[in-house]
């Protein structure tokens, strides 16, 4: 299973990416919207991981153009955000997110969230 990560904070995509890897997965890793936006037009990916604050393009314009598009809609997608409060949870979740985990997480608890979306929307399903 292939993972896209959007997150502008170069420190914390690095550590997505380690934990998603030493979780067996392949990332695509980016740091803002738009170049995930265009990873994931090149096809192959399985789920994303998404902050909502970035430069460019948001996690939130980003998720829109995912749940628009006929190829990518049924593709579960986390939001990962420093975002706390229950509004903003409620948002991402009326806007189409499947998960939404807030920073600081701790290292298993998103990998056990990614490996639930996983079980929930096998790829290819």
């Amino acid at each position: 299973m292939k993972i896209l990560i959007a997150d502008d904070d170069d420190d914390l995509r690095d550590l997505v990416e380690m934990v998603l890897s030493s979780g067996g997965y392949k990332v695509s890793a980016h740091p803002n919207g738009r170049k995930a936006w265009e990873a994931l037009q090149k096809g192959g990916i399985d789920m994303a991981v998404l902050d909502i604050n970035m430069p460019e393009m948001d996690g939130l314009e980003l998720l829109d153009m995912i749940r628009r598009d006929e190829r990518f809609k049924e593709m579960p997608v986390m939001l990962l955000t420093a975002r706390k409060g229950m509004e903003e949870r409620a948002q991402g979740l009326q806007r189409g997110a499947d998960d939404y985990l807030t920073k600081p997480f701790e290292n298993d608890e998103l990998l056990r969230r990614v490996k639930l979306l996983e079980q929930a929307y096998p790829p290819g399903t």
